[in-house]
C-alpha cells in the first residue's frame, strides 16, 4: 500500500470520528492549516484535524496513540522549530472562546484564543490578562511555557497565575487539572509546557485591573551612540516594578520603503510598559531620552487592548531561529560587543533583551515548573532565514551568546525561538525540576507519542 493510500485511509478514518474539517497532504486546505508564523521546518503530518471542540481533540489523540503515531497541536505557530513527519497535527483556531468572569477576576481561554481576543474580553471589564508582546500569539502555549509578558515585573510570569488546565493526555482522558485534583501534573504544564504531557483544549487565568497603560518606544541612534545599551542596562536599575521593558536592536537596510531617518542606521528601539499610574509614565522614561539621538517616539497612553503597539512587533511570516540566554547580570563590555557583532552581520540580525526581576524573582502561591526565577535579563538573538538557516547565522547566535557565559543561568522557553534539543531544554530548568518532569513525562506519555520542539524525555 503507498504512503498516499495511507495517508488518505488516514484521513477517511479520522473523519468518521470528529466533527470538524480533517485535511489530506497535497490539498490547499492542508498548507495552509499546517503553515504559520515560522516557515521553517514546518509540520509534515499525515493528516491535519481542525478540531471543533474538545471531544475532537480527545478522539484525534485517541487515534493517533492508539496506533502508534506522533501527535501535536498548534494554532498561530510562532513558536514551531521542530516539524512533525507524519502521525496528526490538530489545528486549534477553531477552539477560540474567551469567557470573562469579573467578580473573580479570571478567564477562560480556549486553546484557539490569541491574547488579543483575550485583552480584547477582558478589558471590557476593566481588567488584562498577562500578554505578551505580540497579541497574535496564542494565549495558551505562550502562557504554559512560561511567560513573560508587559506586566510580568508586577505581576510575575503568566503560568503563576493559571487556576486550571483542560487537557487530553494519551490515555484519551480528557483531563481537568487543578492543584487540587492533579497536583504532579499541575506544576508540570506551568512552566513546563503542556506539550510533553497532553493536548490542551483550554485553560482558566487570572485577571488584573489595568485598564490603561502608558507606554509605546523610544527608537534610540546607536549609530550615533553606541551606549545605548548600557544606558538602558543604568537604567532599569533604578525603576519601579511597575515599569517592564525590553530593548531591541537592528541595521535597517538603506532602501526604499525604510524611513529616511532610519536608513543604514543600526537602532536601539527600547520599548516600556508602565502599569502605574499612567500621568507617572512620562517621568519615569525621561532619563532614556538622554540616553541617544531619539529617531522616533511612539509613547502614549493606552488602553491595555491596544498594548501590541507597544513593541509594534512584525507579523509577517517569515523563517527564523533564535538563541536565547538568561543572565544574572549585564556587563557593559559584552554589551558593547553585542552592538558590534550583529551590528555587522551580512544577513537580517535582531538583538532582543528584557528586563527581569520583581515579581518574576518570587514563587507563585501554587508551585511550578518554571526555571530561573533569579535571573535579571533575558537575552535573545534571532536570525533571518532565506531562505534557510545558515551555518554563519548559527555561528552568530552562539558568539553572541557566549559574550555572556560568565553571567549565563539557563535558557528561557517563551524568549527563545526555534528548535531546542534536549540537552538544551534541560537548560530551561533548574535540575531537580527537569528530572520530576521527566519522570512525569514518563508517566503521562511512556511511548513518546507527543511531538514537542521543547522536548522532556521520559526518565525513570
Amino acid at each position: 500500500m503507498s504512503e498516499k493510500t495511507n495517508d488518505t485511509d488516514m484521513v477517511r478514518d479520522l473523519a468518521g470520528r470528529v466533527t470538524g474539517p480533517v485535511h489530506a497532504p497535497g490539498t490547499d486546505a492542508y498548507d495552509e492549516a499546517r503553515t504559520g508564523m515560522q516557515l521553517l521546518d514546518r509540520h509534515r503530518p499525515g493528516a491535519v484535524v481542525e478540531a471543533a471542540d474538545g471531544e475532537d481533540v480527545r478522539a484525534a489523540v485517541s487515534w493517533a496513540a492508539g496506533r502508534g503515531l506522533p501527535v501535536s497541536a498548534q494554532l498561530t505557530g510562532h513558536g514551531l522549530g521542530a516539524g512533525m513527519e507524519g502521525g496528526v497535527l490538530i489545528v486549534t483556531h477553531r477552539l477560540g472562546e474567551v469567557r470573562v468572569d469579573p467578580d473573580r477576576s479570571t478567564a477562560w481561554v480556549g486553546a484557539g484564543a490569541t491574547w488579543q481576543m483575550v485583552a480584547d474580553a477582558a478589558a471590557e471589564h476593566g481588567l488584562a490578562p498577562l500578554s505578551g508582546s505580540a497579541p497574535g500569539v496564542g494565549a495558551v502555549s505562550y502562557t504554559l511555557g512560561g511567560g513573560v509578558g508587559l506586566l510580568a515585573r508586577r505581576y510575575g510570569f503568566a503560568a503563576d497565575h493559571v487556576r486550571r488546565v483542560d487537557l487530553v493526555t494519551v490515555d484519551g482522558r480528557l483531563r481537568q487539572v487543578t492543584e487540587e485534583g492533579e497536583p504532579d501534573l499541575f506544576w508540570a504544564v506551568r512552566g513546563g509546557g503542556a506539550g510533553a504531557f497532553g493536548v490542551v483544549t483550554g485553560m482558566e487565568i487570572g485577571l488584573f485591573p489595568v485598564p490603561r497603560i502608558y507606554g509605546g518606544s523610544l527608537y534610540l541612534d546607536m549609530t550615533a551612540e553606541p551606549g545605548a545599551l548600557e544606558a538602558w542596562r543604568r537604567w532599569t536599575g533604578t525603576v519601579p516594578e511597575e515599569l517592564t521593558s525590553g530593548v531591541s536592536t537592528l541595521v535597517y537596510p538603506d532602501m526604499d520603503g525604510v524611513p529616511e531617518e532610519l536608513r543604514g542606521r543600526q537602532v536601539a528601539q527600547v520599548s516600556v510598559a508602565w502599569s502605574g499610574a499612567p500621568e507617572q509614565g512620562p517621568a519615569v522614561v525621561e532619563p532614556l531620552r538622554s540616553a541617544a539621538p531619539v529617531l522616533f517616539d511612539t509613547l502614549r497612553e493606552m488602553p491595555y487592548a491596544e498594548s501590541g503597539e507597544v513593541f509594534d512587533e512584525h507579523r509577517d511570516q517569515a523563517g527564523f531561529r533564535g538563541r536565547s540566554v538568561l543572565v544574572d547580570r549585564l556587563d557593559e563590555e559584552a554589551l558593547a560587543g553585542l552592538a558590534r557583532l550583529t551590528g555587522s552581520a551580512p544577513f537580517f540580525c535582531v538583538v532582543w533583551l528584557r528586563h527581569l526581576g520583581g515579581a518574576l524573582a518570587r514563587g507563585p502561591e501554587a508551585a511550578n515548573a518554571v526555571g530561573h526565577r533569579g535571573a535579571a535579563y533575558a537575552l535573545t538573538v534571532m536570525t533571518f532565514a532565506d531562505p534557510e538557516d545558515t551555518g554563519a547565522m548559527r555561528d552568530l547566535r552562539e558568539e553572541a551568546a557566549a559574550l555572556f557565559d560568565e553571567h549565563a543561568v539557563g535558557r528561557s522557553f517563551t524568549l527563545g525561538f526555534g528548535p531546542m534539543d534536549e540537552e538544551e531544554v534541560r537548560e530551561v530548568f533548574d535540575p531537580r525540576d527537569h528530572e520530576r518532569l521527566t519522570r512525569l513525562r514518563a508517566e503521562y506519555d511512556p511511548g513518546g507519542i507527543l511531538h514537542s520542539n521543547r522536548p522532556i524525555p521520559a526518565g525513570r
